[in-house]
C-alpha cells in the first residue's frame, strides 16, 4: 500500500501518502501543510488535524495545525531589522507591534513530482516567492522552495530546499510549528530532549541574548513528564548534543522527531497554556528576533544565503511501537 492518492478538503486537492503503518496528508494549496498524520497501527492522530469547519481560523493562522512551515519562525521586534546595508520591514502582525512566524501562510505550491516504489512513496512540491506580491514587499530577493516529503513504512522524512535566485545575501532561517496530540493525558507523555539552557525572554517574549541554566528542565534529559507542565520555551542545543526530540507515552509508543543538527540550533516546547491536548516541539534553525540581537551567527543561528546558493534542510519524524 505504498502509493499516493487524491482527496479534498476544504474544497481544495490534498495529497495522502500511504504506508501500512502511517497516512500522510498534504495540502499543498493552503501552505503546503502537513495538516494529518494518521497512525494505522494505533488508530489515533498523531497531530492536532484541522476540520474542514476550521477553515476560516486556519486561512487566519494555519501556523495553528499539522506541521507548518515557519520562514522565518518566532518573533520580530517591530517587523524591522537590517541586513548588510539592507533594512526590511515586515508584518506587524501579533503583541507589541511585532512581526511573528514569517511570511509563509497560505500560499498555493504546485506539486512537480510524484514517486511510487518498493521502498515506499514521496510528493515533491515547489513554490516562488517572487509569486506571491505581498511575500517580495516585505523580503524582495526571490526564493525557491522545493519540499519532499517521503514516507517509507513508519517514517517520515520532509525535506526542504531552498535556492536563492536573487542578487544580494540576505538572512534566513525556518522552523516547524509541529503539534503533537497528547490525547487530553498529559500524564502518560515523556518529553526527552538533549538542551544545554534556556533563552532569556522579555515581556514581549523576545530574546534577550542572555542564558538561563534549565533549573526544572533539567529533567529534559532523562525524560519529563507532561502533567502539569505549561511552556512557552526557547531551548539552546548544546554543541554535542542532537537536534532531537523524543516524545514516549508510558506504554512505550512514542515518536522520534530528527532535524539536521548542523543547522537546527534551537527547539521551542509549547503546550497551549497548561498541557492537555497538545505538545509543539518546534525545531528552529535560527532564534527569534535573531537579525536584531547583537551576538554572532554561532549563537542566533542566522543563516547567510549568497546569491545562487542552495540549502538543503532535512527532518525526520519516525514512529516507535511497544515490543511485543
Amino acid at each position: 500500500m505504498k502509493q499516493v492518492t487524491k482527496g479534498q478538503w476544504g474544497g481544495y486537492d490534498t495529497y495522502i501518502l500511504h504506508s501500512r503503518e502511517l497516512e500522510v496528508t498534504l495540502l499543498p494549496r493552503l501552505g503546503n501543510n502537513v495538516i494529518s498524520l494518521w497512525d494505522h497501527k494505533e488508530q489515533r492522530q498523531i497531530l492536532r488535524r484541522p476540520d474542514e469547519s476550521d477553515l476560516a481560523y486556519y486561512m487566519q493562522k494555519p501556523y495553528h495545525f499539522g506541521i507548518p512551515l515557519l520562514v522565518p519562525p518566532g518573533r520580530i521586534r517591530k517587523g524591522q531589522f537590517e541586513f548588510e546595508g539592507i533594512r526590511y520591514q515586515f508584518d506587524q502582525n501579533t503583541a507589541g507591534d511585532n512581526h511573528i512566524h514569517g511570511l509563509h501562510r497560505t500560499q498555493s505550491w504546485c506539486v512537480s513530482d510524484i514517486e511510487e516504489d518498493e521502498e515506499g512513496c514521496a510528493v515533491t512540491t515547489e513554490f516562488n516567492t517572487a509569486d506571491d506580491a505581498h511575500w517580495m514587499e516585505q523580503f524582495p530577493e526571490p526564493l525557491r522552495l522545493e519540499m519532499t516529503f517521503r514516507l517509507q513504512d513508519a517514517r517520515l522524512q520532509q525535506t526542504l530546499k531552498v535556492t536563492h535566485l536573487g542578487s544580494n545575501s540576505i538572512p534566513f532561517g525556518i522552523g516547524y510549528h509541529t503539534w503533537f496530540m497528547i490525547d487530553g493525558e498529559p500524564e502518560r507523555w515523556n518529553l526527552r530532549l538533549p538542551v544545554e539552557s534556556i533563552y532569556e525572554l522579555n515581556p514581549e517574549l523576545l530574546p534577550s541574548g542572555k542564558l538561563l541554566p534549565l533549573g526544572a528542565l533539567e529533567s529534559l534529559h532523562q525524560g519529563m513528564n507532561l502533567e502539569g507542565t505549561d511552556l512557552d520555551t526557547v531551548l539552546r542545543i548544546g554543541d554535542s548534543q542532537p537536534a532531537e526530540a523524543l516524545l514516549m507515552r508510558e506504554d512505550g509508543y512514542g515518536i522520534r522527531y530528527t532535524a539536521d543538527k548542523a543547522h537546527f540550533r534551537h527547539w521551542v516546547v509549547y503546550t497551549k497554556g497548561q498541557a492537555e491536548q497538545y505538545l509543539c516541539a518546534e525545531p528552529y534553525t535560527w532564534l527569534p528576533d535573531a537579525p536584531n540581537l547583537q551576538q554572532d551567527d554561532s549563537f542566533t543561528g542566522l543563516i547567510t544565503l549568497k546569491p545562487g546558493e542552495t540549502l538543503t534542510l532535512p527532518c525526520t519524524l519516525e514512529m516507535i511501537y511497544p515490543k511485543l
